[in-house]
This record gives C-alpha cells, structure tokens and sequence, in this order.
C-alpha cells in the first residue's frame, strides 16, 4: 500500500461502511494512541496506524474496502500474540488502546458491541512477559508551580506509590535527581512544565528513553480529598493536614495527578494501590545522576548492562521482589544510624548462622512474585496457574516463620512477628483450583471435582457423553459392517460419521443423513447422533462458564483480602535482601561496617567490590583511607594514570554507600560516619548536541558540587581542570580545592585525584589537606604499578611510559623521551617565571599578570630564533602586546 493511500480520517467519516465509521469515532477519542481494534480472531489497524504498525513491526500493509475509492490501508495481528506486538510497540515509546469486543458475535443484532478496555503505555505495562522481574517499572508524575516541583511514582505492576515535593534552592537540578532515583519509563507533566521549554529539552537530554505525557492542570488536584478514600496512608491524617494540605500540596497534586492518569489508562478499579509513601527528599543520601552514573551503582556507563555494575556483584536474592528491594536499598541509602545498624545486625545474625541462612534462602527459592500476583489477582488479570504459583508460594511461609523465630536480631524478630501466614487464602486455592489449571480460564478445566456439584454433573454429563460416542462408533461398525467407520467432529457440522467411498454401499440409508463430501469419503449424521451432540455441547458450555464464573468469584474472594498478601510479600522480600546481604558477605570476605554519625571514615584494607569480582580472589591490592572533619577533609592524590586513583577513589565511594544502605563491606574493617551526599567528577564528554564541550560539562558539575555539598559530604574529584590551558587548569583546581577544605564556605570529605602537582603544597599551607599517592616501581625504562596508595605527594606524572604501555609506537615514545629531556633543560629559560608564579599562588596573589607572563615565557621558550624572519618577529611581538592588554 503506498502512502500516498493515507486520508485524514475526519475527512472520511461520512463516505464509510458502518463499521469502518464506529472505529473512526473510537480512533478520534484515542487521537495520541494506535488503536488496537478487534474484529474476531484478530486486531485490526487502519488508515496511518496501519501505516505506523506495519513499519514499525515489519509486518504486510494491505487494504479493506470499506465505501472509499480506494482500500484503506489496513494491518492486522492475531489476538492470541497480541502481547508480543503491544510490547514492540511499547517498547518503541507508542501508545496502545486496546479496543475489544464487549459481546458475543453470536448474540450481537447488528454491529457486535465495542469499546476500548485499556491503554498500555512503557509506565503502565502489567503483563510479566512485558515487564524485567527484579527491576521496577517506575511511572513518575511531575507537577511544576513556579519554581517548586511535586513529585509521585508508581509501579502498578506491584502498587508501590509514593509522593514528594521540591522547594528548596536550585529545584530544578534537584527534580532530575530524584526523578533519576526512579529511572522512570514514563513521565506525567502538566502544560507549565511543558512550557518550559528549557527544562523540558534537559528532562529528554538526561533521560533520553523516557516516554512524555501531558494531562489538563485540572487533574492535579491539591486537594487530599480527591485522593481516594480507600487508600491506607502510611502517615497520621492530622500530620498530612499539619505537613502536607500546606507546605506539601505540591506533592498531593503531583499524586492526584498521577492517580488520575493511572485510573484513565487502566479503566478498572486498582484497589492493590492502597498506601501512599509520603516522603522528604532529605530521608535518603542524596546521589546525583553524575554520582549515580559515574558509581555505576545498578548498570555499567558504557552499554547500560547490569554486569560490572554494584548490583550485579552483592545481587544474589532469590526471588523478584528481593532483587528490586535490593535496587531500591542501591539507590536509596539510609541517613538514619539506628536503622542502618539495626540492618547490618540482621546481616551478622544471618551470617553467623549459617544452617538458618541456608534454610531460608532454600525456601525463598521456591516462592514466586508474590507482589505482582497480589497486584494481578486484585487488577483481575490472574489466571489459574497464578493463582496455584501463590498458593505453593504461601505453602513455604509456615516453615520460613519457623527457622526465624529464635533470631535475636531484632529486624528479623520484627519480620517474623509481623509475618502472616495467610492460611485461610492458601486454603481456598487448595480446594478450588487444579493443580495444573489452563493457561487461560475459559476454556474449563480449572475447577477441582467437589468444589461445586453443578459444575461435577455437567462435567459427567459431558464425559458420558463422550463414552457414549465411543460405544456408538463401535455400535456402528458392528450394524453396518464397515470396519473403518469412525466418528469426527469440526465447528461447522459438530459430531458426523465418516466412511471412505469403498464401503458407501454398505451405508443405510435410512439412518444416514449426508452432510459433506471429502475426497476420499462420505460424511453423514444421525436423529441420534445429533440429539447427543447437543447434550454434550451443551453440558460442556455450561460447565465451562460456570468453571469461569465460579473462578471469577474465587479471585474477588483474594482480592478483598490484597492488603494482608501485599504485607507478607514486603516481609519476605526484606528477608530474601538480608539474606542476600549475608551471603554476599560471606561469599566475598566482607566486613561489618562500624556506622555512626562521627564524620568519620577509616577504611582498613578497602577493595572495590566490582573490579575486585572480575580479577578474582587474592588479586586486588587493598587501600587505606582516612577521612575526617579536622585535619584529613581533603586528599590530594597524584600519580600516573592507570595506576588506580580512579579506582581507590570509587572504592571509598562505594564503600560509604554499601554501608550505608546495610551491607558489609570489602574491606578488613571500616569505620563510616553518615554522609548526606555522594558527589563524583569523573571524567568528562562532549555535548555537542546541547553546545557544551568537555570543560564545559565539567564546570557545570563542579558548580552542582559547590553548590550543593555540606560538611557531612563526600567528593570525589578527578583531573578537574583539564579541559582548558594549564593554567588557567591550574588555577580552576587550586580554587576549588581551597575553597572545599574551607571549613565555613563547606568543608566536605574529599578525595582530589590532580596531575597538577603543584597543588602538594596545599598540604603545608591549607589546615585539613593531606597528600597521597601511589606507588611505582622503575625498573630500568619501563614502571610497574604497584597499586598501592601511600601518604607523601609525587611530582611524576611517567606519561610517556603510560603511553608505552598502552602500546604507542616505540619511534613515538622514544621521540617524546627526548622532547621531554629538552624541554626539562630549557626550563631554565622560565624558570624564574613560574617560580615567582607558584610562590605568589602559595600566599595566594597570583594575579592574571602573573598568569600572562608565565603563558608568555612559555611561548618565548618555543621560538626558534634560527628561523624567525623579521615579519614573524613583528606578528610575535604584537600578539605578545595584545596578551599584555
């Protein structure tokens, strides 16, 4: 079908069939949406999403007739794949409105009745098969009012929902924070921000695969009452009024609107989202997204693969809802001392013992995701075999209560008393529904034999039915004496009698009614046969929708009961984490951290826990750190790349965070005081999309750093001042470096990784600088990385060796060798220049003359007297003036 084919669809709706005109009706409700239309076995696309379909899945365009001149374009899907093609769709960022039949065809008089039941966006996918079982499908509401943000999330394929506001300085920077905390798949605006054109291009800048929606202001409410009544709030009514009908109506209009939204898309009731979580963004260490990127907490930088990140070394839960608690306690470390130990004292308990560890995670590892079965059962999606994986998922709950009830820690004392068994929903499942149920529930078979006596006569009705059938065929052969006569059956003529054409004469034709002719035989039916027929056809019609609607009411029955199965599920999830916490500990010779709220951090023998993975036990050399509040808040680290200053200074990073969180951590022992945010500046890219070259990202880090870090922080810092001329470099990073370690202007905890050595003698003159560096051994030409970091400052960067190593040509390195050798004795032509310059930058009066006369000693240097014509001379000497200016 050629493109040329496409009508607008308003322009057509008088000169159509009736049914292509009720599709052009539905498709004009649904205008933002590819309308996913049913007609029978299959859901049809016309007109330009038939067009959109068939490119995007590759998929045959043809054409209906339908009162135009010419066909409309038109593909089509089978309804029993349709998932496999939605999720394509989805996961191209469309969105789809399902559009079903709401009758039978058989009972329909005229036009079969339809409407659309749903619509699927990437935030609102609820099938397994769509969605990753441990990571969160996260849809995230934003609601802008001048300068202040609101903010909901909700995965409704587990019903977590939770709601904050942003109003303090630099919001903005603060929302994309704590919007990459969810890493959402799909955002819910309102028109203000969408009119805020600057921030909305950072917003698809930052998190480029995020789907966009925009809903009327009217929908974000920042009235509490429109929330709906049902909902379980995790926080006093009269502190909601206190805290949240004034200063936090932000974050009730962020989650009315994405309520709304939910419900709009969904068109069912989703009483599973019964609680709203409440919270300030202060309740959590902060982690920008540089700090999350660079720390590659949850994925690695390079190709967003989990492998090489912090997850993929301490992920070891062993169902779905642990593996995204454990994400969640990644990306949300605690801030509170008393709940973080009382963690880590349910690790060490785990660890200890190692029998009850062992038989805890034997009986996680044969329970299902019992989240998102609760969220399916109450959403009305759950099928048979659902609803038997819950019940053998709540069989192991009795014996996981049992192995922890001698526990004395108390996280653990308070999971197993908390714990509820849920038997009286374990027992409606038990004797109801089959042991192996269908895959769908309305094609019977569900139901167990005693559970409902109308459904076990219908079934024998049907069964002796089908004997019957079986003793008239044998019945049959012996009255007529045709040996192959055999009985069939099909939906357009039912049950029949077939007897191939070399025994048609034995055929009495009394008896036998013909009914259709094969190749190689006769098909016939009888006054008998057909009296059965409708006995058995009818009995199993009615057993199966009984067998439906009996299932139907078994479900409702769990749904009332959602709240206490989502309980339970948050329990068992938190024990398969500290189980998985322990293990990891256990597996990887980890430390339990000493945390407190000291401003302390002493990492004996600290590792990093992903590099220390892929090398292999034994091969990573161990580091020291301390950090404090008086006199060791800043390190100034200098060595040669690749040595593993990056490294060392990632591993204190992640060290804090584990710790942080509730894990042990690699190292011999730690000691951490709470930090309240992780900054990292690692490294630098150019964004020539957005107009910003590599010092230009790193500046705009930097100033967020400056900006936003306390003297409860912890920095890491590495090369700033790269991207631009040395001195001007120099100068950036001497800055930053002083006024960090001022104790008044900020005074965090900082690990400042430079090339710069000239920034050493901030160890003499700045209280709380401490310099490091690592280690190297020369032997003869070549260097060899010891890994080591060892206190005292360092003034070779063995650049040209790293170049050697990194397998540069050996012409070049020895070339550079030489220049090097040169430019090191004609250091004495400036000499004097740069000596004056570093001492006046000690004392801290290096002005931008000094700057100018060391830039122009440096030129000077380069000049080659044997060569330069008066002409050159005269152009060297009037920029040298200009540079004066």
């Amino acid at each position: 079908m050629k493109e040329e084919t496409k009508v607008t669809e308003k322009e057509i709706a008088g000169e159509v069939s009736p049914m292509m005109k009720k599709y052009l009706e539905t498709k004009q409700e649904y205008k933002d949406c590819i309308l996913f239309y049913r007609l029978g076995d299959f859901y049809e696309m016309f007109f330009d999403d038939a067009i959109t379909v068939s490119r995007e899945l590759e998929l045959t365009l043809t054409g209906k007739y339908c009162g135009l001149e010419e066909r409309a374009p038109m593909c089509g899907v089978p309804f029993h794949a349709a998932d496999i093609y939605i999720s394509k769709l989805v996961s191209k960022g469309y969105k789809i409105a399902v559009c079903e039949q709401l009758e039978d065809p058989k009972n329909a008089k005229g036009l079969v009745k339809r409407g659309v039941i749903r619509i699927i966006t990437p935030g609102t996918v609820m099938e397994s098969n769509l969605l990753e079982e441990k990571k969160n499908n996260y849809i995230v509401s934003v609601y802008k009012n001048g300068t202040s943000f609101g903010l909901a999330s909700c995965d409704i394929s587990t019903g977590e929902f939770s709601a904050t506001q942003i109003v303090e300085d630099n919001n903005f920077e603060k929302l994309l924070d704590e919007i990459s905390r969810f890493n959402p798949s799909e955002l819910v605006i309102n028109p203000f921000f969408e009119q805020s054109t600057e921030e909305i291009s950072k917003v698809k800048k930052c998190f480029p695969n995020v789907f966009i929606s925009q809903i009327n202001d009217d929908k974000f409410s920042d009235k509490y009452e429109n929330l709906t009544s049902k909902l379980e709030l995790n926080i006093p009514r009269d502190q909601i009024n206190d805290e949240y009908m004034g200063k936090g109506r932000f974050a009730i209009s962020a989650a009315n609107g994405l309520f709304a939204y939910i419900l709009e898309t969904q068109k069912t009731k989703l009483d599973y989202i019964n609680k709203i979580n409440f919270y300030n963004i202060t309740k959590y260490m902060s982690l920008d997204m540089t700090a999350r990127r660079n720390l590659e907490l949850t994925e690695r930088m390079r190709d967003k693969a989990k492998k090489g990140s912090l997850l993929w070394v301490i992920d070891k839960t062993s169902t779905s809802m642990g593996g995204r608690l454990l994400r969640k306690w990644i990306n949300n470390p605690l801030l509170d001392v008393e709940k973080i130990n009382e963690r880590l004292d349910a690790v060490d308990y785990l660890k200890n013992n190692i029998m009850v560890k062992g038989s805890i995670i034997d009986e996680l590892k044969k329970v299902y995701d019992i989240e998102r079965l609760a969220a399916k059962i109450s959403y009305g999606s759950a099928n048979g075999k659902d609803l038997i994986s819950l019940k053998n998922s709540l069989e192991r709950l009795p014996n996981i209560k049992e192995i922890i009830k001698e526990s004395d820690s108390g996280l653990i004392k308070e999971i197993h008393d908390n714990i509820d068994l849920l038997e009286d929903i374990y027992e409606i499942i038990d004797k109801s529904i089959v042991d192996e149920p269908p895959m769908t529930i309305k094609e019977g078979g569900l139901i167990k034999k005693g559970y409902n006596p109308e459904i076990d006569k219908l079934i024998d009705a049907s069964t002796e039915g089908k004997n019957w059938l079986v003793n008239i065929e044998n019945s049959e052969r012996e009255k007529t004496g045709i040996k192959n006569l055999k009985l069939g059956y099909n939906k357009v003529f039912g049950y029949y009698i077939e007897v191939t054409k070399s025994f048609l004469k034995n055929v009495p034709k009394d008896r036998y009614i013909r009914k259709q002719t094969t190749t190689n035989s006769e098909r016939y039916i009888t006054d008998e046969l057909k009296e059965m027929e409708n006995k058995i056809l009818g009995a199993n019609e009615r057993a199966i929708n009984m067998e439906y609607e009996e299932f139907c009411k078994i479900r409702e029955s769990i749904e009332k009961k959602v709240i206490r199965i989502q309980k339970t599920a948050e329990l068992v999830s938190k024990l398969d984490v500290l189980c998985c916490l322990a293990q990891v500990a256990e597996d990887m010779n980890y430390s339990k951290p000493e945390v407190d709220s000291s401003g302390i951090i002493e990492i004996k023998d600290g590792r990093h826990p992903v590099i220390e993975k892929m090398l292999g036990s034994g091969e990573f050399v161990p580091n020291d750190t301390t950090l404090n509040e008086e006199e060791a808040r800043l390190e100034i680290i200098t060595g040669p790349n690749m040595a593993g200053k990056s490294t060392y200074m990632r591993q204190v990073a992640l060290i804090t965070l584990l710790a942080q969180m509730g894990s042990f951590v690699p190292a011999t022992s730690a000691r951490i005081g709470v930090v309240d945010k992780i900054f990292t500046r690692v490294g630098a890219s150019d964004d020539l999309s957005m107009g910003e070259s590599t010092f230009m990202v790193e500046m705009t880090e930097v100033a967020n750093i400056l900006r936003n870090a306390t003297n409860k922080s912890l920095i890491i810092l590495d090369e700033i001042g790269r991207g631009t001329s040395t001195y001007d470099g120099l100068s950036i990073a001497w800055a930053v470096a002083e006024y960090i370690c001022d104790k008044k202007k900020c005074g965090a905890k900082t690990l400042f990784a430079t090339h710069y050595h000239e920034l050493i003698q901030l160890e003499d003159k700045l209280e709380g600088v401490k310099n490091y560096s690592v280690v190297v051994k020369e032997k003869g030409e070549d260097i060899i990385f010891l890994r080591k970091i060892v206190e005292g400052g360092t003034d070779e960067s063995y650049g040209v060796h790293v170049a050697k190593i990194a397998g540069v040509p050996k012409s070049v390195t020895t070339r550079a060798n030489q220049i090097l050798s040169s430019i090191e004795r004609k250091n004495i032509l400036n000499g004097k220049t740069i000596e004056k310059a570093n001492k006046n930058m000690i004392s801290g009066q290096l002005d931008m003359g000094n700057y100018k006369l060391a830039e122009i000693a440096t030129e000077i240097d380069k000049i080659d007297l044997n060569s330069l014509t008066p002409i050159d001379a005269l152009n060297i000497l009037v920029k040298i003036k200009e540079k004066m200016k």
